[in-house]
């Protein structure tokens, strides 16, 4: 016993709160015997709340998957008018090509017929000149009487040897000036010729021009039409993406409700088997009892435990510019042999992106970019794709450009690094990729501008 006062009456209090404490608990418990008795029943869910339960759990399910299968189609009536905008940007982009090229033309044109018209006017005046000179030489040699077959320039002469020589002298004179003038008149006619062509070519670049300008304005309303229905099926996207979810948390509340039955059910179902087990004890431990016999040690009835670079003009160099740029802004108009340049405004989904305010890349001048040490290419894809040598979409290889587009014309291009892998600059929104060639709606031939 310890020897410190007190502790031995302490002790005995504690041994006998446990005591109380154990008498407590199995009255608490209702033991009748060695064993625990059962718990009071849990709830037990008719057949009735559960078929119903499981009933409104599956139609919520259908509604889930009725809504599901729309938005898929809304998903992909979505891609294809976002390959009609892709398309119609490209056809934009090469109206504002064609328009800049008609109008430098047209410059060009108006300087020639600008130059021609000087020309001709020059002429004229050269000839103007040479009959005034022809007209005083006339008037001269009549006063001085050394006209050409004036008789007075030979009456006067002192000699045979003189008059000779007065009669060639006024000779050439006279056809030196008449030579002079023909040779003037040709050179007006000539000119004039000139000056009459330059104001045709000026015509037919100015018809060209306005003709530029106006599918320009067809090509921007075209866009602007694509991108209006882009946006409204992207609204009805949305739409059936706010509903599906709404009716995805009611079929997660009603499963949740189904599988809370389900649960009090098995509760129910584990709480019988345990009042069975508990049944079966008090039964042998009475059995036991009247037969003299008594609890083994630890016997309890069988309860078991339950068992994530520089331009070059080799393919890789290409390959290699290219890369470089993996991660920049898509920007619509965007990029040049010298490499990422800022966008500019499309009126459409390319604006509602702030394109023009990005610098970065569209997907002609990512190519642009990485053949600048090969080719010059034009900003337009449709352009591109003839710029080359056309191969088989079965002989690309590594450094082939690569085409999607239809009977519209060439909306996308990217460029094939083999094992079917391509980089791309997508679309608004998004940045320059490295990903699997898609073969939806490409076109029949790669274009090859090495090799």
């Amino acid at each position: 016993m310890d020897g410190t006062p007190g502790t031995g009456r302490r002790a005995a209090w504690a041994r006998r709160g446990l005591t109380a404490a154990a008498v407590t608990l199995v009255a608490l418990l209702g033991i009748t015997s060695p064993g625990l008795a059962v718990p009071p029943p849990p709830p037990n869910p008719s057949d009735s709340d559960l078929s119903s339960a499981k009933g409104a759990a599956d139609a919520k399910a259908g509604e889930v998957g009725r809504l599901t299968n729309q938005l898929a189609q809304a998903e992909q009536k979505l891609a294809s008018l976002q390959d009609t905008v892709e398309l119609k940007q490209e056809q934009a982009m090469k109206a504002l090509v064609d328009l800049q090229t008609a109008q430098d033309a047209a410059t060009q044109a108006e300087g020639d017929a600008q130059s021609a018209r000087r020309e001709a006017d020059a002429a004229a005046g050269a000839i103007e000149q040479a009959r005034a000179d022809a007209k005083k030489f006339a008037a001269a040699s009549f006063e001085q009487g050394s006209t050409i077959g004036s008789v007075s320039a030979y009456l006067t002469s002192d000699s045979p040897k003189d008059l000779l020589a007065r009669a060639q002298l006024l000779d050439a004179i006279g056809g030196s000036r008449l030579n002079a003038m023909e040779r003037l008149e040709q050179a007006q006619t000539e000119k004039s010729n000139k000056d009459s062509a330059a104001r045709k070519a000026l015509e037919i670049a100015e018809q060209k021009q306005a003709a530029a300008t106006r599918a320009k304005g067809s090509a921007d309303a075209a866009q602007a039409a694509a991108v209006s229905a882009q946006q409204t099926q992207a609204a009805q996207n949305t739409q059936l993406e706010a509903s599906k979810s709404s009716v995805e948390q009611q079929l997660y509340a009603a499963q949740s409700k189904v599988s809370g039955l389900q649960g009090q059910r098995q509760r129910y179902q584990d709480w019988l088997a345990q009042k069975q087990r508990e049944d079966e004890e008090r039964a042998r431990q009475a059995a036991l009892k009247a037969s003299g016999g008594g609890d083994g040690p630890g016997d309890n009835g069988g309860g078991r435990a339950r068992p994530s670079p520089a331009a070059g003009s080799s393919i890789e160099a290409v390959i290699a510019r290219a890369l470089a740029q993996r991660g920049m802004p898509y920007a619509w108009g965007g990029g040049n042999g010298s490499g990422p340049t800022r966008g500019i405004r499309d009126g459409g989904v390319a604006d509602s992106y702030g394109d023009y305010r990005k610098i970065g890349f569209d997907c002609s001048g990512l190519m642009i970019y990485a053949f600048a040490g090969v080719k010059s290419l034009p900003h337009y894809s449709g352009y591109q794709y003839t710029s080359g040598r056309r191969v088989p979409l079965s002989q690309m290889r590594r450094g082939d450009m690569l085409f999607w587009g239809g009977s519209g014309g060439i909306h996308h291009v990217a460029l094939y690094l083999g094992n079917g892998q391509m980089v791309e600059a997508p679309q608004s929104g998004s940045f320059v990729r490295v990903t699997s060639v898609r073969y939806g709606g490409i076109m029949p031939y790669a274009t090859r501008l090495i090799g």
